[in-house]
């Protein structure tokens, strides 16, 4: 290529070094009479010098010859989206594991009606890149010959950090409506700004996700939660309106406050609690805490109330965003495990603000520890992050009094083994006591001896013993 420019060398830097695997496979392709060529999000990232082992190609082979041009040379081979003409292969080397896909040119559109794009299949490198999401990401390099394709100038928009649409914004996002969500996905991801025509067609055509199925919308937020820049992203989802159809409770935290009534922005404290939460995170992007932190004030807007004296209280909205994160969340189609803990961390998130100077007891802190379970670090980190108060005193205070409960935490963790607490008597040992057979009563029994263990602590086991006798004595015998 003549005249490569700054990011065109470093692209072809990264290019060389998974160029053993792209061309070995672009051989088979070209001794078969086909063309194969690097694309998408692939080119884009060996041009900003991220390229990883997951490598997108596109060809003019159709699904069943690519799978027999892959098979045999692949490490392992499916098909799983040959309906939408992709098949996916690995290929060890001693550099490492390729995750790649290969995908026969085509194009795609949306009936109005319809939630699964229609696929059509084309015959040239430049109909395939047209129909894709944005110009950074509709650029191709051929090989094995590394003739470099960019009909839409996506190198020029990529420099200049901007995403475009290579067909008008319109066209591109009635095809398939998810591309409005991925625009803000790579404005997360990437730190570029979208093109006004391309926020403008966002906007206008914010009601046509909802064609979208929720496990695909699901996909996206995921994406743009656990990128670099989230806010930015989330940001541009509810000025385009998106997030009215997507994540509703989020533009609902823009609470209208008036002279009379002063009270914190939810929607920034929540978008500032989300940055805060992320800071903390020491293994990576956490979904979970991400999820919490951006829902965990949702309850506010329907607890709102303005008191006599000014103030305004929402009061229990704890309780009441949990259950519309659990709503919100099986809207979503996040797994049982996921709506159960993201939602449980919304409903425990207030609960350290009874923690006061340290007036708990000892019997409270074993009861926080254990309603939190492996929560625990996670609510460590939002309860932390909550704090967004700009009086730096009042900050420091709250820092101080969550180091003093961690701490007594820390301290009866080791005296007795808080992460795993449990009755001094388990079932077994109940029913041989007590002389029952399982049933409700063992259950009562055993909940009973838990209640005396968070209370009182570890207990001997000739109390523990004695205790659960004494509860028996109480009971009503049928």
């Amino acid at each position: 290529m003549p005249g490569l420019t700054e990011a065109q060398t470093l692209g072809l830097q990264e290019l060389l070094r998974v160029s053993p695997v792209a061309d070995e496979i672009a051989g088979r392709f070209q001794d078969a009479g086909h063309r194969l060529s690097l694309v998408g999000g692939s080119v884009r990232d060996a041009l900003l010098g991220r390229l990883g082992n997951d490598l997108d190609f596109t060809t003019d082979a159709r699904p069943q010859q690519i799978l027999k041009l892959v098979k045999g040379w692949a490490d392992a081979v499916w098909d799983v989206g040959i309906a939408f003409g992709t098949v996916g292969a690995r290929k060890d080397t001693p550099e490492g594991s390729f995750l790649i896909e290969i995908t026969t040119y085509r194009s795609e559109a949306y009936d109005r009606s319809s939630r699964k794009p229609e696929v059509s299949y084309g015959d040239s490198i430049e109909q395939d890149l047209v129909r894709r999401d944005f110009t950074v990401n509709a650029m191709a390099v051929d090989l094995p010959g590394r003739g470099f394709v960019d009909p839409h100038r996506g190198l020029d928009d990529l420099e200049a950090q901007v995403l475009r649409t290579p067909a008008t914004p319109e066209e591109s996002f009635s095809d398939d409506p998810l591309r409005m969500m991925r625009a803000a996905r790579f404005a997360a991801q990437l730190d570029f700004e979208p093109a006004p025509e391309v926020v403008a067609a966002m906007t206008a055509m914010a009601e046509r996700i909802t064609i979208v199925s929720a496990e695909r919308v699901q996909a996206e937020l995921n994406k743009l939660l656990l990128a670099e820049h989230p806010v930015k992203g989330l940001r541009l989802l509810v000025e385009t309106g998106l997030a009215d159809h997507v994540l509703p409770e989020l533009p609902a935290l823009r609470l209208e406050s008036d002279e009379h009534h002063r009270h914190k922005d939810v929607y920034e404290h929540s978008l500032t609690v989300l940055e805060q939460a992320i800071a903390l995170e020491t293994e990576g992007p956490d979904l979970v805490l991400r999820l919490a932190a951006l829902l965990h004030d949702i309850g506010k807007p329907r607890t709102r109330r303005f008191e006599s004296d000014g103030r305004v209280s929402f009061h229990h909205h704890e309780m009441v965003g949990a259950k519309m994160t659990r709503k919100r969340m099986r809207e979503l189609k996040y797994s049982n495990e996921l709506v159960a803990e993201v939602s449980k961390l919304v409903e425990l998130h207030l609960r350290f603000h009874g923690y006061g100077g340290g007036e708990w007891t000892d019997s409270a802190v074993r009861r926080y520890v254990t309603d939190a379970g492996p929560l625990l670090t996670r609510l460590h980190k939002l309860t932390r992050s909550d704090c967004t108060t700009r009086n730096k005193r009042k900050a420091a205070a709250l820092a101080r009094t969550y180091d003093s409960l961690e701490e007594r935490i820390a301290v009866l963790q080791t005296q007795e083994e808080l992460d795993a607490i449990r009755p001094a008597l388990d079932g077994n040992e109940i029913m041989q006591l007590l002389g029952l057979r399982p049933g409700p009563a063992v259950g009562r029994a055993y909940k009973h001896m838990l209640e005396l263990r968070l209370e009182h602590g570890p207990m001997e086991h000739e109390a523990a013993v004695a205790a659960l006798r004494e509860w028996w004595a109480a009971q009503p015998q049928d």
